[in-house]
């Protein structure tokens, strides 16, 4: 055989394996049972952001696979299109838009990210049902709630539009809270065993929470509201939450579940009644022992006892903002007062953060800024957030009350 015959042999066994190879990989997909009309998003991406629903719902339709929906307004997406897909084989999770965001909607929603918002203080959540004092207050001054009662502040706040924030985020600008909503703080003082009761262990060996103190329920919360973004920061002092054996679970259990932890100072310090030097010592020692407990995990933010010093210019000011501590340097970035009215908005040219205000979650018949008295000043001049983060939108006539560092301004 010549040497020409042989190599066009040679080529065609070659080209017969490729064939067969094709063949054999092939064989799969022409006995499945995912045929091109049953396709699904696991086999095949289809991508339908941008598109309109009727699309999507005719897909889904076809290959079986359940909708999720949800709705938002937009800034590219009229209305009806999907802003995202989050897909699955057999459900997905579709956002559609309820139309482009633009003066119209901010003004049907009131939108106003220069307006007030809620850091409410609470100290003890007690589980009792006395009625001696004012609705739900548990002492004359009404500084410790009921459990029953803290339950109907947080279902009153959610049923009211509220919807809770970080106060880290809060005092960095970092509001994230739905289109229509408004944003609120919760804040614990005193570490008190009421705030973080541990009932023993779960048979799984974590901690067993007590249902009716403030994080079981806060925890309660959650579940039934998942839409609220439950979250609290608690400030402690040297004992903590006077649970010496479970005290770094509990600091951790809150870091890793949504909550913060800062500084009440480590024994409840009046500053107005010490000098600099027990000044530095009561929050650097404090700080000091958070960062032992849970390094770099716990807030830097020093809620003031007694609301003390009351002014700025108090000698003893600088050591709660900035000290060194027997070797360990702290620095406070925020500070927070025994307060009685809303904040200002963090976009606002007269935001101080080192000196906030907060509101007492306490009952007084609508009279010195009890809850009533707060959120029937809040109905006029409440935050109301136009739902991206990435922009703040104002209404005209309150461009003089902003502060001009913050660039992607809307205004209305």
């Amino acid at each position: 055989m010549n040497k020409k015959k042989k190599v066009k042999i040679k080529y065609k066994n070659v080209l017969i394996l490729i064939v067969a190879a094709i063949f054999i990989i092939s064989i799969p997909k022409l006995f499945s049972k995912n045929s091109k009309d049953e396709v699904n998003l696991a086999d095949e991406k289809v991508n339908f952001v941008g598109k309109n629903i009727n699309e999507l719902e005719e897909y889904a339709n076809k290959n079986k696979i359940t909708l999720e929906k949800s709705f938002e307004y937009s800034k590219i997406y009229e209305k009806g299109y999907i802003i995202e897909v989050n897909e699955n084989k057999k459900n997905m999770k579709v956002v559609i838009s309820n139309g482009k965001l633009d003066e119209n909607v901010y003004r049907e929603k009131a939108v106003n990210e220069l307006g007030r918002v809620p850091i409410m203080m609470y100290h003890g959540i007690i589980d009792t049902t006395d009625n001696s004092y004012t609705g739900g207050n548990v002492d004359k001054d009404g500084y410790n709630r009921t459990s029953n009662a803290f339950r109907a502040d947080l279902e009153f706040f959610y049923n009211n539009g509220y919807r809770m924030v970080r106060l880290s985020d809060y005092v960095n600008g970092n509001i994230n809270v739905e289109l229509g909503f408004s944003p609120i703080i919760l804040t614990f003082d005193d570490g008190n065993k009421n705030n973080f009761n541990v009932l023993g262990r779960n048979s799984d060996g974590s901690l067993k929470i007590d249902p009716n103190c403030a994080v079981g329920i806060l925890e309660e919360f959650k579940k039934s509201h998942p839409d609220m973004n439950v979250t609290a920061t608690f400030f402690v002092m040297e004992g903590i939450f006077n649970q010496r054996e479970y005290n770094k679970e509990i600091l951790e259990f809150l870091v890793n579940n949504g909550y913060d932890v800062g500084n009440h100072t480590t024994i409840h310090a009046n500053f107005t009644e010490i000098n600099t030097t027990k000044s530095l010592e009561v929050v650097g020692r404090m700080y000091q022992k958070l960062e032992e407990l849970i390094p770099n995990k716990y807030v830097k933010i020093i809620a003031l006892p007694y609301g003390s010093p009351y002014k700025k210019t108090h000698e003893n000011y600088p050591y709660i903002l900035k000290g060194n501590y027997n070797g360990f340097e702290y620095e406070t970035e925020a500070a927070l007062r025994v307060g009685w009215e809303p904040e200002l908005s963090p976009f606002n040219k007269d935001f101080d953060k080192t000196f906030l205000k907060r509101c007492r979650a306490y009952d007084n018949n609508g009279k010195e800024f009890d809850i009533e008295m707060v959120f029937k000043i809040l109905e006029k001049t409440r935050y109301i957030s136009d739902g991206d983060k990435e922009s703040i939108v104002i209404k005209k006539e309150d461009y003089s009350k902003l502060n001009n560092e913050y660039k992607n301004i809307v205004m209305y």
